[in-house]
């Protein structure tokens, strides 16, 4: 078993492990000694029951951390049990523990936090990033978070926006990020919607389902980033286009606008152009506009000004972009792009060479380089 396949049996152990009386806190530290140890032994003798064998001895980690902590002793009667011999459950409790970590002795800020770290398998620095906030920072939030949720039971689940939240990052660093977690998102969302009535579900899925379609066309073969103007159209996943479009309809029937319906609306209108030259971007700064009242988000604020760049041109897209700080991500590959479109090579030139320096991923730190070579090249003709 790989460690992608390690990591996708983490929720359910989880889970099991606090329906048992666990802490969360408590929960996820046996969890991950139960991974190790898996790490370890499993290579020369695998078990029969993955999935079994981790709650076991998770369950027995938890059991000797709690009667070593005298802290904890008055939940000793509650969790002496030995689990149940035999396979564990097959049912996938991932969507109900993304509920329960988004608890409301919680803000939702860190219960996002807490549940994309424990849950869905990202790092302290990617969802920092995420945040636009120093890693340090988020180190802290979701350690306060664990401390709030170390006495309290699980019995409590959250709000809806809060896991709405928690899949969409999620997704974006599927998407975008170092682990690929797009299509676990993907298929959590699908269970959401399909279990509530709730416009900004709907629209959240169409919103994934819409860029999911353009993945193929993203990367060439060796991993290099294509921008969305240069992507062969012909790889788009015309019946994930179709699909998304359809339950955004649907959502936006419903005249209940969210934040994830507006961005979705903004994602059908690339699919639906024939070709780069052809895409509405005038109604797409108006989506934008939806966008930034609905969220006031300065990531909003920084693809609006890429967007009115391209329906105003490009020293329309750099006034708006001068009303942003400087120190957003991406804030300098906009400029360039910006700056490229306008015709100042020389100035486009340094600065995609300076965004290259902020890349949070490789490839996308390659393509800035590669961009910045292009345009040197094209100055010394």
């Amino acid at each position: 078993m790989d460690e992608a396949q390690l990591r996708s049996l983490t929720p359910g152990v989880l889970a099991i492990l606090v329906r048992r009386g666990a802490d969360f806190a408590a929960a996820e530290d046996a969890v991950q000694d139960a991974l190790l140890q898996a790490v370890r032994v499993w290579p020369a003798d695998p078990p029969r029951d993955a999935k079994g064998w981790l709650v076991t001895v998770a369950w027995h980690r938890f059991l000797d951390a709690t009667r070593a902590d005298a802290s904890r002793r008055r939940r000793e009667d509650l969790v002496d049990e030995e689990p149940a011999p035999g396979p564990a459950p097959a049912a996938d409790d991932t969507l109900h523990l993304y509920f329960l970590c988004a608890h409301p002795s919680l803000t939702p800020a860190s219960a996002v936090a807490l549940t994309l770290r424990a849950v869905g398998g990202l790092t302290t620095r990617q969802i920092a990033q995420a945040y636009l906030v120093p890693e340090a920072t988020m180190a802290q939030r979701i350690s306060r978070a664990k401390r709030t949720v170390s006495d309290v039971r699980f019995d409590q689940p959250g709000d809806v926006a809060t896991v709405l939240r928690v899949l969409y990052l999620v997704f974006n660093e599927g998407y975008s990020g170092d682990v690929d977690l797009a299509a676990e998102a993907i298929r959590l969302t699908r269970q959401l919607a399909a279990a509530i009535d709730h416009p900004e579900a709907a629209g959240l899925l169409a919103l994934m389902l819409l860029h999911h379609a353009r993945r193929a066309a993203r990367t060439t073969p060796d991993g290099s980033l294509v921008p969305l103007a240069e992507q062969d159209r012909r790889r788009w996943n015309t019946a994930l286009i179709a699909e998304g479009v359809g339950i955004l309809q649907t959502a936006l029937a419903r005249d209940r606008l969210g934040e994830f319906q507006a961005q979705a609306a903004i994602a059908a209108l690339h699919a639906d152009a024939p070709t780069a030259e052809e895409t509405d971007w005038v109604q797409i700064v108006e989506w934008y506009d939806e966008l930034t009242r609905l969220t006031d988000n300065p990531v909003v604020r920084l693809n609006r000004a890429v967007a009115v760049g391209e329906a105003d041109g490009p020293r329309a897209g750099l006034a708006a972009l001068a009303a942003l700080d400087a120190s957003l991500p991406r804030h300098t590959a906009v400029a360039a792009y910006l700056h490229e479109r306008d015709g100042d090579l020389t100035t486009a030139a340094r600065l995609y060479a300076e965004a290259a320096h902020k890349a949070p991923n490789r490839a996308e730190r390659d393509h800035l380089t590669r961009q910045a070579a292009r345009l040197n090249t094209r100055r010394r003709r």
